[in-house]
């Protein structure tokens, strides 16, 4: 029961060349970044060695909701009022460009079906209407819909519409893109943890692992706090009730149904907010009990959940991700904290880094750059 559903899917292993010479780059964390990280170097001539702990896509990119959605953790208005209107354009327009990325790569594991974020009550619908706003007003599409059918309409007060979004099998993709990566030339070790970076021998160094960052470096250890995000799988249900990805309580619900019509659904870390900042990759009886509730409500009924299972991402103070070289550490690079934003931000990040690492720096890195919170080692 603590098994993700994405990750029960039965797969080929997976295989990929050795190195017979020392790497160019190492890559710590075989998820979404560091798989399109080494994906980009090895197409470009490098060697390239991946280290992950366990199973590709088997931390966070194979444990999370499966959303494909535009944008960060922060609504689009309360960006724009932090980092000003054109840094926030500019952080919109890339993770639009980069679920176009993950379609052409993804196949059948994505479906653009755009993404429904919902108002709990009066107080969520001012904030929607407000990103609805700051939305239509630069030009990014969005829809307004108070249409809703049920059960919705009597569970929320409206809702906005994403439609470039979409639906994710997240293990599935990653996956794939772990292949197109090893079909490059890259060296992919699983079942291979790395406990200090002083064991690596390498030029370069990109540590691509969100929420398991712990012991590499004290300083991310600081600025990266880890948290537990629980999900469930249902049986599959007699008919589809929803279409697309749902989210509502400022990302405390979310759910989707899947190709065989299961009800996945996650959140709910408020039922016990403050245990779920943690490492630690097992499911509680508060929050699990929370999901079960939300099922209920969204269906009228509990079916039998046939999967349970947490997943840890990685939380900055900012909201926003740390990118790019590491202030003091020549040759080390990291993409991580995407603050539960990951499936998207994760593919542009580690395709970032990739492209710095070449020589081409792109200038959104200056957003996510990680000197904001790590500052240089004395």
């Amino acid at each position: 029961m603590a098994e993700s559903y994405w990750l029960a899917e039965e797969v080929k292993p997976l295989r990929s060349a050795r190195l017979d010479a020392r790497p160019d780059v190492v890559v710590i964390g075989g998820g979404v970044t560091g798989c399109a990280c080494a994906l980009g170097l090895a197409q470009a001539g490098l060697r390239v060695r991946l280290h992950e702990a366990r199973a590709i896509a088997s931390g966070a990119s194979g444990r999370n909701g499966g959303f494909a959605l535009r944008g960060g953790a922060m609504p689009y208005d309360r960006a724009r009022d932090k980092l000003g209107p054109a840094r926030a354009r500019a952080l919109w327009l890339l993770t639009e460009r980069y679920v176009d990325r993950l379609e052409s790569l993804a196949g059948d594991a994505f479906r653009r079906v755009g993404s429904f974020r919902l108002a709990a009550d009066a107080s969520e619908r001012k904030e929607l209407a407000a990103e609805f706003d700051a939305l239509e007003r630069d030009g990014f599409a969005v829809e307004w819909d108070d249409d809703l059918r049920p059960p919705l309409d009597s569970l929320f007060q409206g809702a906005i519409l994403h439609p470039g979004d979409g639906a994710l099998q997240p293990a599935r993709w990653v996956r794939r893109l772990a292949s197109l990566a090893a079909e490059a030339g890259a060296e992919l070790r699983e079942q291979s943890p790395v406990g200090s970076l002083s064991e690596l021998d390498a030029d370069q160094i990109v540590i691509a692992t969100d929420g398991y960052t712990r012991g590499l470096l004290p300083e991310l250890d600081a600025a990266v706090r880890p948290t537990r995000g629980q999900v469930v799988a249902t049986e599959p249900l007699p008919e589809r009730v929803f279409e697309r990805p749902h989210y509502a309580r400022h990302g405390y619900d979310y759910w989707q149904q899947t190709d065989d019509r299961r009800l996945v659904a996650g959140g709910r870390r408020d039922a016990a907010l403050e245990d779920e900042f943690t490492a630690e990759q097992i499911t509680t009886a508060p929050v699990q009990a929370g999901l079960e509730d939300l099922v209920r409500a969204l269906l009228g009924r509990l079916p039998r959940i046939t999967h349970r299972w947490p997943g840890i991402f990685g939380s900055t103070a900012d909201q926003l991700p740390l990118v790019g070289s590491v202030p003091g550490e020549a040759g080390v690079w990291v993409a991580c904290g995407y603050s539960g934003h990951g499936n998207v931000l994760g593919l542009a990040c580690g395709e970032l880094v990739a492209s710095a690492i070449l020589g081409r720096h792109d200038p959104v890195l200056e957003l996510f750059d990680p000197g904001r919170a790590l500052g240089a080692r004395v």
